[in-house]
């Protein structure tokens, strides 16, 4: 009874007999089955993107964006479901309003990351809510510090600071290939390129819909505010994926042959 979760999976503070929160677990599943999100931490800024599954061919290119500004130096991308990211990125742009119009100073990243934990985790300890079906990753920036940061909250509420982190389906193999960067030198022109092979590496043609990548950065080249990247970056980002992808599979099979 325990393993299938019948009858303790009514209410997010109901714990099984072997001490799991089965709606925070199916919250978290809605996640790892989402779209591949990828954040780095650069020399020079942050940049994210964003495998946006296209559910319909009907759908412009730009609408139910994975990826929202929520003040000028704060931005957040996000993995799961859409609906519930959405109030997410409500509640950060009411805390960033909020913060400024009291102290008179943008909110620091790492004030608005623990309101936004506190908030999702307050939905997983009562009764009457459920947990947020969606992970976020916070891209911000700090003026009196002078440093721009990487967040990722999930949906038990945890948030933590990172150098660069993955979301969705794409995850582990995403993670495999930012711990064999050094992002401490790289830049963030040059991580739009790393972003973009990572994503298209996890893309199955045969068994994944269409997507669309997007992405927004934080860097020195926007004055530190949050912005989406302009098309033709994220074209050629795309271009350059394509091409070395094709080229370790001809190198794949170069090595195959001569085995």
């Amino acid at each position: 009874m325990a393993s299938t979760g019948a009858g303790y999976d009514l209410s997010p503070t109901t714990f099984s007999p072997d001490g799991r929160i089965f709606q925070v677990e199916y919250a978290t599943k809605a996640v790892e089955n989402a779209g591949t999100v990828v954040g780095m931490k650069c020399k020079d800024g942050v940049v994210l993107g964003v495998e946006k599954v296209m559910l319909s061919k009907m759908l412009l290119p730009s609408s139910n964006r994975r990826v929202a500004t929520v003040s000028a130096h704060a931005g957040v991308a996000q993995a799961g479901l859409a609906a519930d990211g959405r109030q997410v990125v409500a509640r950060a742009r009411e805390e960033c309003d909020n913060y400024e119009e009291v102290y008179g100073i943008p909110i620091p990243p790492t004030v608005l990351a623990q309101r936004l934990s506190e908030y999702v985790h307050y939905f997983t300890i009562h009764g009457a809510l459920r947990p947020f079906g969606t992970s976020t990753m916070i891209a911000a920036y700090d003026e009196r510090e002078k440093a721009h940061q990487l967040y990722v909250l999930e949906p038990t509420g945890v948030c933590l600071r990172y150098f660069g982190a993955a979301l969705g389906k794409g995850r582990q193999s995403a993670k495999s290939e930012i711990e064999k960067l050094d992002l401490t030198t790289l830049t963030c022109r040059d991580a739009l390129k790393e972003i973009a092979k990572m994503i298209y590496t996890c893309y199955d043609e045969s068994k994944d819909k269409p997507f669309i990548l997007e992405m927004a950065w934080l860097c020195e080249e926007t004055k530190f505010e949050y912005q989406l990247v302009p098309q033709d970056l994220i074209d050629a980002a795309e271009t350059w994926a394509k091409k070395e992808l094709e080229e370790d599979d001809d190198d794949d099979d170069d090595d195959e042959m001569a085995s």
